[in-house]
């Protein structure tokens, strides 16, 4: 099933070209656009009132039943610009038993509830059923409600594959498929399930796809399934710098951990990077001993836990989040104005993709880098190849620079309180992180323990893949 789009730049989307088929007009408002009444009455009700650039651009040739390429952050409104079409196109059709009308490939379990979410209150309007289909929950529950009938499929790759070959699920009356996030998809080695999922939902369908970049392999999945695609970029890439304040602290090792509660300690939330699943339960804990609210996201949690902590912290009974790059990509927080990289990540596109948690849809943020004395040589390298332009501050726990950048205040719980002295206050943090310069290894941990705890963590890593899930 050869479908075929030329390319231009290959590292964005903005000179991506079809045939020469030019987008229909941008709208100004939603009611200029072709939605049925109940979508206009829903998007009211919701305070949905003017149409983000990206739906101006994208929603009228994807309502015209266009294939859509897209870019645009999360949080920039790309959501209901490839779902209001989606719902749009299927409404007034009933779906049989495990045979959806609609498909939204996704690759992250947190963003398939949120464009759930998202799409939720304009389903309803429309009388069209939602089903979502991700790992980590029972998959006899899923296959359940694809047997009920879903008109609309939200799925991540990996738990979608396995209700196909149990025949709980079949993709053959599905007239719109969108793939959101396609490129992190490709990052987390969900290309070949997301085309042999592809390969079995009819060729003369609509398809939409969104991406941060384009690589070579969503490169690849736009020649072979997009037909003429329109091109909409309406907003910087996601792997160019977010409009944040980008600082890089210096900090000591027996500093890094006190630095990072007292940040932990400001009024507001506060989303922190860690490397390591094992040192961000134990900083997590080490903030809750101390009085702060605070949760952890990995992979080892379960999909409820999970969903749960994000409830939580979205709604400020938890003011910070501890994870790792689960959290990287694909949440969208409102009003997250903090991000900490406890520990500096490895990579540009990783720095990115933390850094674009705050400063979304024109608001405000700042991204705090704690950085070791043996980290900053590479840090900078890393940030020049991001291209972030950030301001380089020492300090140390206690510090009217640190205080002045992020807002940070002593721990309520620390020892020493307020008035305590700094090695006091840091007692409380230490043995905590990753041993400097060996981001998979924790203090005290041998290297042979290491290695085999890595070992493990990607085998169990691969095996979370292959349900569905990061």
């Amino acid at each position: 099933m050869n479908r075929s789009a030329r390319t231009g730049d290959p590292t964005g989307l903005a000179d991506l070209s079809g045939t020469g088929v030019p987008p229909l007009p941008a709208a100004e408002s939603f009611d200029a656009m072709e939605l049925p009444e109940a979508v206009l009455t829903t998007l009211a009700a919701q305070g949905v009132t003017t149409p983000f650039p990206i739906q101006s651009a994208a929603l009228p040739s994807a309502l015209a039943g266009r294939d859509v390429l897209g870019r645009g952050r999360t949080g920039s409104g790309k959501t209901l610009a490839f779902g209001l079409a989606l719902l749009t196109r299927t409404a007034g059709r009933r779906a049989a038993a495990k045979k959806p009308l609609a498909l939204v490939l996704v690759p992250t379990r947190e963003l398939a509830q949120q464009v759930t979410e998202a799409l939720a209150p304009y389903a309803r309007a429309l009388e069209l059923r939602l089903a979502t289909v991700v790992g980590g929950l029972q998959a006899g529950r899923q296959a359940g409600e694809l047997r009920a009938g879903a008109e609309v499929l939200i799925a991540t790759p990996g738990r979608l594959k396995d209700l196909v070959e149990r025949r709980d699920c079949r993709l053959d009356q599905v007239a719109v498929t969108v793939l959101d996030e396609a490129d992190q998809m490709a990052d987390m080695g969900f290309l070949p399930q997301v085309t042999e999922l592809l390969d079995q939902v009819p060729a003369d369908g609509q398809r939409m796809l969104f991406s941060a970049t384009l690589d070579q392999d969503v490169e690849t999945l736009v020649h072979r399934y997009l037909r003429d695609p329109v091109v909409h970029a309406a907003d910087p890439a996601e792997d160019s710098a977010p409009d944040a304040e980008h600082h890089v602290l210096r900090v000591h090792g027996g500093d890094k951990f006190a630095v990072a509660g007292e940040i932990a300690a400001r009024d507001g939330r506060v989303l922190m990077f860690l490397h390591t699943k094992a040192s961000v339960d134990r900083f997590t804990r080490q903030l809750v001993d101390s009085g702060v609210k605070a949760a952890a996201l990995h992979g080892d949690k379960s999909q409820p836990q999970r969903t749960a902590t994000l409830e939580k912290f979205r709604t400020g009974a938890v003011t910070v989040l501890v994870a790792t790059n689960v959290a990287a990509r694909g949440l969208h927080i409102d009003d997250l104005d903090l991000v900490v990289n406890v520990d500096p990540p490895t990579d540009p596109k990783d720095y990115l993709h933390r850094a674009g948690r705050t400063a979304r849809a024109g608001a405000s943020g700042s991204v705090v880098t704690l950085a070791l004395p043996d980290q900053r040589k590479d840090l900078a390298r890393l940030l020049t190849e991001a291209g972030v332009r950030s301001r380089t501050t020492d300090v140390r726990p206690g510090a009217p620079e640190l205080r002045r950048i992020t807002g940070a205040k002593t721990p309520p719980a620390t020892p020493g309180g307020a008035s305590g002295d700094r090695d006091r206050r840091g007692a409380a943090f230490r043995g905590i992180g990753t041993v400097p310069g060996k981001p998979g290894r924790t203090k005290n941990e041998s290297r042979k323990t290491a290695d085999a705890r890595r070992a493990a963590e990607a085998r169990k890593a691969a095996r979370v893949r292959r349900g569905g899930g990061s």
